[in-house]
């Protein structure tokens, strides 16, 4: 049997009954749209965030990000400062509010963005910075709060792959003006569909963000901003997504338990040429969202590990100011040097809260032979 970077399965079997009964509670409330199951959502993720912060659940963590970059006033004309190591859904929110991503590069040792070069790419169009926390762990926001307050501008955080890290003891998602999470199902908290929300502190950006979700509108069939949009979290999704908020800690003890395992089992395999396992800076708790490892020879490893029935993931192949769909931006193939050096390194293993130590044992086992063999 193939083993895969992520499987919800194992989870689904173990969780089944309160799944399944989320399902039947939303069908027999008689509302599933924008009901309690939404409300319950958004309060209790505003809650696990701490006091005075608040949520609008959407459909997605793409328009997660749409929505908060339109909140914070961002448009035609516009520049936010992001990177090019990352999903493409960051830079696609980005472009289709008409405003221009600008890329910094990201550093080497945590592929997350390199803050030092942030300022140089600040111009007098520049509305927003919008670090990625990536991987499962935050980027290093003090330098990027002290730019924001400096030249006047906004910071977006997004949180897709960073449910429940912390950074110096504050969550994910509680460092800037607002927050986009994805609720995709792979995530660390994921639903059985597409979901996504903005979190906020400030009362304006989250009255902007709920009109957004609902054609703009502030009381029904009443249009109040525009460009409105149908975004809305789904009543199911929701109320799945109450029940595993609960489980949510549990869920990032369980990956940092797999993290561990691989790093006992591949610690002497890394030097300098070999393996290089994920670091966690200090002050992050990092989450784990993906496990991503870097060498060398990567294809050659991953190509190789088939062999074992082990299919692995690479996050990202294509850094993002090199796809073709964004040409028009007009950055160059080596415009972004660490980028682009980790997109033929970087690879990611199995890594889900359920993954079997069997299975663990099985890929650290194979991932030795590989590489002790090259």
């Amino acid at each position: 049997m193939t083993t895969y970077v992520w499987d919800y399965l194992p989870e689904y079997a173990k969780e089944k009954d309160d799944i399944l009964e989320a399902v039947g509670k939303v069908f027999a409330s008689g509302r599933l749209v924008l009901g309690d199951s939404v409300r319950g959502f958004e309060e209790e993720f505003a809650a696990y965030h701490g006091a005075g912060h608040r949520c609008t659940g959407v459909d997605n963590g793409t328009n997660a990000l749409k929505l908060a970059l339109e909140a914070l006033g961002v448009g035609p004309g516009d520049e936010v400062v992001t990177v090019s190591n990352t999903a493409a859904p960051t830079v696609v929110a980005i472009v289709s509010t008409g405003a221009t991503p600008v890329f910094v590069d990201v550093r080497e040792e945590d592929f997350l963005i390199d803050t030092d070069q942030v300022e140089a790419a600040i111009t007098d169009r520049t509305k927003v910075l919008l670090p990625v926390h990536l991987y499962g762990q935050c980027a290093d926001m003090e330098p990027l709060r002290r730019l924001a307050e400096r030249h006047g501008l906004r910071i977006l955080e997004d949180c897709a792959q960073a449910h429940g890290a912390r950074h110096h003891g504050r969550p994910a998602g509680t460092m800037g003006h607002a927050a986009a999470y994805s609720f995709y199902p792979t995530k660390v908290l994921g639903a059985y569909g597409d979901g996504g929300a903005v979190l906020t502190a400030d009362e304006e950006t989250d009255r902007a963000v709920r009109q957004l979700r609902y054609y703009g509108m502030d009381k029904t069939y009443y249009v109040v901003r525009t460009p409105g949009h149908n975004a809305r979290l789904d009543e199911v999704q929701a109320e799945i997504l109450r029940r595993k908020l609960t489980r949510l800690d549990a869920y990032v003890e369980a990956r940092g338990a797999v993290a561990r395992r691989y790093e006992e089992g591949l610690a002497d395999l890394t030097g300098p040429g070999g393996l290089l396992l994920p670091a966690t800076n200090p002050g992050n708790t990092h989450v784990y969202y993906v496990y991503v490892v870097r060498h060398p020879r990567r294809d050659d490893v991953v190509e190789a590990l088939k062999a074992h029935d082990i299919a692995l993931n690479i996050s990202y192949p294509w850094p993002v100011h090199t796809m073709s769909g964004f040409a028009h931006l007009g950055w160059k193939p080596g415009s972004l040097p660490v980028t682009e050096r980790l997109a033929g390194e970087i690879f990611s293993l199995p890594m889900y809260p359920s993954l079997p130590e069997a299975v663990q044992d099985r890929v650290i086992g194979a991932l030795r032979d590989v590489i002790t063999g090259l």
